[in-house]
């Protein structure tokens, strides 16, 4: 198994780990805080996010992976940068309480702001450990720090909600989550050494950053700013609603992005330096990523009512339509994972930049706009404002790769199709349960395996690049279990 195969499965073993978490607290927290409630706690993660894009990148984990040649020195200079930012941004953030409780006309807003600041001062330490063991394709330990870290902090979240600490048991959560994963990072580190203050060579650390940073910042705010918005102009409820109806539509980024994400800018650098060609890696990532996203997506939106009754519960189901309308929006952003790493192959990073500026702000724009009309109008946006964001970054990789309409849609028609087989089942199953023929959860199980048997089979109807790779990962996977049964017997024969 190559260095990259390894690191994807690392990574699945993290990210479906961390999944199974976010399930169950998820279900546990939607019975336990009201919408209102959920909402406060995700206008202050929003707040705390955007914060955070602001600065983690000068000297973060994408400074860290593309330095072709990493001296120890480098990493102390990104630490510093790193860590004197993000002190100075937590002293200002617990200074500005008081404006976000007027802001918001929230009066716990304060003190929750104060206490999610003190992760400022962890992340810095986590952040370089984190980037440095994917920049060594050290998934495996990298995945058992994450899974303590988002066990404690979920286990912590649940039991100060049962104790009545409304928001503030997510909240709690998190930084406990945060100091758990530092802890654990720091006992993993290869050296002490490197969190020594240094600022030689900072120049490079921050010509880097301004783009990098710059690049996360707007995305950052831009995923959130529906929150935001919606607290301000709406209320809290509204911004719990759509918090939740987002959650559930990023779940295939949960399972699949989040997965490859942290493996896909190495994985491009060391496919680039075998001599793969930068178009051909991307052509077949994008139809690799389209024949999975696009029908999970499609179930979701069918099945997104017993889905949100047996996952969430009957509280939540007001969530339907919002969950219908992002995941059809989010069809378009298929690629959208390697846009950034493909750019900055490129030696185009500011491309990446230039790419958001073009399509967020607008983007921006519509959702401010919507707030004034629902919550509704705000995932409605979604359906104009990603194809933009696609057909944006599509267009300045096109140039950089030479890859005309036509070479995307030989990508991706095949994913098309299969997109429509499997989708047939779910359509089936989602009227049975509307008329009360199906129990929700005998609909939706029903569908679960209709609709993978109609994927793989028009998968293989069409002669998809994924099954070759599916039948690949299965035969491996079969012969090392094989080989696991077969050793016991072979020593005990010897």
């Amino acid at each position: 198994m190559s260095a990259v195969q390894r690191s994807i499965l690392f990574s699945a073993a993290e990210r479906y780990g961390g999944l199974l978490l976010f399930f169950a607290s998820s279900a546990v927290l939607s019975r336990l805080l009201t919408p209102a409630e959920f909402g406060v706690y995700a206008v202050i993660n929003a707040i705390i996010a955007v914060i955070t894009a602001s600065f983690q990148e000068f000297g973060g984990a994408n400074y860290l992976i593309q330095k072709r040649d990493l001296s120890e020195q480098n990493v102390r200079t990104a630490f510093t940068i790193t860590f004197c930012i993000s002190l100075t941004v937590a002293v200002a953030l617990i200074l500005s309480t008081d404006m976000l409780v007027w802001f918001f006309k929230q009066d716990g807003l304060g003190r929750s702001m104060a206490i999610s600041a003190l992760s400022f001062a962890l992340t810095p330490f986590s952040g370089v450990i984190s980037a440095l063991l994917r920049r060594d394709m050290a998934f495996g330990r990298l995945a058992i720090c994450n899974l303590v870290a988002n066990s404690i902090g979920a286990a912590v979240s649940i039991v100060l909600a049962i104790h009545h600490f409304s928001f503030m048991a997510p909240i709690w959560g998190g930084v406990a989550s945060n100091l758990a994963l530092t802890i654990v990072l720091i006992a993993s580190s290869r050296s002490g050494r490197l969190f020594r203050p240094s600022f030689r060579g900072s120049s490079d650390v921050l010509k880097f950053g301004i783009y990098s940073g710059g690049i996360s910042l707007i995305n950052v705010f831009y995923n959130l700013a529906p929150q935001i918005f919606l607290a301000r102009i709406l209320d809290f409820a509204s911004v719990g609603l759509y918090s939740r109806a987002t959650a559930v539509t990023q779940v295939f980024d949960k399972l699949v992005g989040q997965v490859l994400g942290p493996v896909i800018m190495p994985a491009v650098f060391a496919e680039t330096k075998a001599g793969g060609t930068l178009k051909h890696i991307y052509l077949e990532a994008a139809s690799l990523l389209a024949v999975v996203q696009w029908p999970f997506l499609a179930f979701l939106a069918i099945m997104a009512h017993p889905i949100i009754l047996i996952w969430l519960g009957p509280t939540w189901l007001e969530i339907v339509p919002l969950v219908q309308l992002l995941c059809i929006a989010n069809l378009a952003l298929f690629a959208a994972c390697l846009s950034y790493p493909v750019l900055v192959a490129a030696g185009r990073v500011q491309d990446a930049l230039i790419s958001s500026l073009i399509s967020l702000p607008p983007s921006l724009v519509l959702i401010f706009a919507a707030s004034f009309v629902s919550v509704q109008a705000v995932a409605a946006s979604a359906l104009l404002a990603l194809p933009f964001q696609a057909a944006v970054a599509i267009y300045f990789i096109s140039r950089h790769l030479n890859i005309g309409p036509k070479d995307m849609l030989l990508a991706v028609w095949k994913a098309a199709i299969v997109t429509l087989s499997a989708s047939a089942p779910a359509i089936f199953c989602s009227i049975m349960v509307e008329y009360s023929l199906l129990r929700p959860l005998t609909g939706l199980l029903l569908a679960c395996f209709a609709s993978a048997g109609g994927w793989l089979l028009c998968s293989i109807v069409v002669d998809h690049p994924f099954v070759p790779r599916l039948q690949l990962a299965a035969a491996r996977l079969f012969s090392s279990t094989l080989l696991r049964f077969r050793a016991p017997a072979g020593r005990n024969a010897i």
